[in-house]
């Protein structure tokens, strides 16, 4: 496994290199004028004077070559310097950090809670293909990948925050605050965990050493445990990676709707009010969690998974 973390580790800069040249570059492909952004953060006129616009451009280095402005601002990066908010004209990197750390705690969260729904439900539909169960788990598993979670969460709040008001609809900080936009995001990760599960069960227990250990007289719930749910689990593990860094950056629907002040709400506030150093720090942050994220997932997997392991390292 030592070799297979050595070559992700060394392909890993250079994903975020690749990464940051496009989110560098993102602005410019999208024509947004990085001047006039900036003014509209400081004075309130339709048109800059131009010899303002030129005093702006040359403090912010817009006046050099793209190439140069690229690593002058990758540099300040890995720094940790991540520039200054042209709305709030304060340094972006602590809110970063500060709206990272929520939303890796809901993150992580949603996961717990899809792992420890998921895996058992679908290790029960597993037990009996086409029994009440299993079709009660894919009818639960259709409904939570069909409605979107634009849908789902002002639903949570029309029931279990105004109908009957057991927790609260918006805020962060609280454990009860946390309880509905995980639910929401939770819904299609949950889910996905089941199919997934039920399938890799399936496929565990039809396979000749499990017959054999059927035939020896083990209890089948004995095999599905052993067999079924430890394959399900590196399916899962494998997904999690990926999962763990999308909600990070796409929970925009569900941290606005709920108030909380997490990396998709950044993201947000950052696109609506054109504040291009806080939308290109979130993204590169969302980027590098990815790639740390699938790194981990990975090496965890294999862990989990002798065979995958052996097909890696050869």
């Amino acid at each position: 496994m030592g070799g297979v973390l050595a070559r992700r580790l060394l392909a890993a800069p250079c994903a975020l290199v690749v990464a940051a040249l496009l989110i560098f570059l993102l602005p410019r492909v999208a024509g947004v004028d990085t001047v006039r952004s900036v003014l509209r953060g400081r004075v309130a006129e339709a048109e800059p004077d131009p010899e303002v616009a030129a005093r702006v451009s040359a403090e912010l280095g817009l006046d050099r070559s793209w190439v140069e402005q690229f690593l002058r601002w990758l540099g300040h990066a890995l720094t940790g310097d991540l520039g200054i908010s042209f709305a709030t004209r304060t340094a972006v990197a602590p809110r970063v950090g500060a709206a990272l750390e929520v939303s890796a705690v809901l993150a992580a969260l949603t996961l717990l809670v899809a792992g420890l729904v998921g895996i058992p439900l679908g290790v029960r539909a597993a037990r009996r293909p086409g029994g009440l169960a299993d079709r009660a788990v894919t009818g639960f598993s259709v409904l939570g990948v069909a409605v979107p979670e634009f849908v789902l969460a002002p639903v949570l709040v029309l029931l279990l925050a105004i109908a009957v008001p057991l927790l609260p609809a918006t805020g962060w900080g609280a454990p009860g605050q946390a309880v509905l936009p995980v639910l929401t995001l939770a819904a299609f990760p949950t889910a996905l965990a089941a199919q997934l599960t039920r399938a890799e069960t399936l496929d565990a227990l039809g396979r000749p050493h499990v017959a054999v250990a059927l035939a020896k007289g083990i209890g089948a719930s004995r095999l599905v445990w052993r067999h079924g749910a430890r394959l399900a689990l590196t399916g899962v593990t494998a997904l999690s990676g990926m999962f763990f860094a999308g909600l990070l950056g796409g929970a925009v629907v569900v941290e606005v709707s709920f108030g909380i002040p997490g990396l998709g709400r950044l993201l947000y506030d950052a696109v609506s009010g054109q504040d291009l150093p806080m939308l290109q720090a979130g993204l590169l942050a969302v980027v590098a969690v990815a790639v740390v994220g699938g790194i981990g997932a990975e090496l965890l997997q294999l862990a989990l998974d002798p065979v995958a392991r052996s097909e890696a390292e050869s």
